[in-house]
């Protein structure tokens, strides 16, 4: 009779991690990481806190490593697109129509910081993220603000938060309709910056530092948080690009 027992206490387990294995995940995400700039220290831990976030969240995450193989067939998989810190031109014009087309479907984007340092040229891009990097100044610690409490993932972000970072200002908005859910408090810190070329003085008042909108039959999240690699061992953070990434491969928030 124990034997009977132990095998089908063994039987069990065997179902359970099989149903476990082959389960239906929530959504899949292509992570693209790639750079033609500024390679940012913090895509390693980047990588490896999505990967994580994936597991705990149970949804797939999958790196981008073929740069022959964004296609549209390869993109039919995945119900968002992520850049976590890309730079520069990244795509031809071949993978940025297919990126539009993705869009198009009805699926997401997320931007992770500097993926507004990327693709400058491509005016559809620049629409999508919706505002571009203009310039930063040295890192700081500084005071954030919660714009829209409405949209999750901000709790962390509650009470004046101090947050240490890269102080990206942007350039105008390349398209109306941007929601704000998160700002920078400019007399927290000095947001004045001189690289010779060109300056910056701030944004004033209001320094918008994430914000979401429905685009082009899709939808797209960016943060300009996560410069440095301890943003992605913060709960607070993770929680924060978590409901992004939610919200633009499901539509839901």
């Amino acid at each position: 009779m124990k034997i009977v027992k132990t095998l089908l206490v063994i039987l069990l387990i065997q179902v359970c991690f099989s149903f476990n294995a082959t389960a239906q995940k929530q959504f899949k995400a292509l992570l693209v990481t790639t750079t033609r700039g500024w390679h940012h220290e913090s895509i390693h831990a980047g990588v490896l806190a999505l990967q994580e976030l994936g597991r705990k969240n149970f949804f797939d995450v999958v790196l981008f490593e073929d740069p022959n193989g964004f296609t549209d067939q390869f993109l039919r998989q995945f119900q968002v697109v992520i850049f976590l810190n890309t730079t520069g031109d990244i795509f031809d014009s071949a993978q940025q129509k297919v990126m539009e087309r993705f869009i198009e479907s009805g699926k997401g984007f997320v931007g992770i910081h500097s993926a507004s340092d990327t693709e400058y040229g491509w005016d559809w891009y620049t629409k999508l993220v919706g505002r571009m990097f203009y310039i930063h100044p040295v890192i700081q610690t500084a005071v954030l603000k919660v714009v829209d409490k409405s949209f999750p993932g901000l709790q962390g972000f509650e009470g004046n938060k101090l947050w240490t970072d890269e102080w990206y200002q942007f350039g105008p908005e390349k398209i109306t309709g941007l929601n704000y859910i998160l700002a920078v408090d400019e007399s927290s810190y000095n947001p004045k910056a001189d690289w010779g070329t060109k300056k910056g003085e701030g944004m004033g008042k209001f320094h918008p530092i994430a914000w979401y909108h429905n685009f082009d039959g899709g939808r797209a999240f960016y943060t300009a948080l996560g410069h440095m690699p301890s943003d992605f061992s913060d709960p607070a953070f993770l929680n924060h690009v978590y409901a992004g990434i939610f919200w633009a491969a499901t539509g839901r928030k």
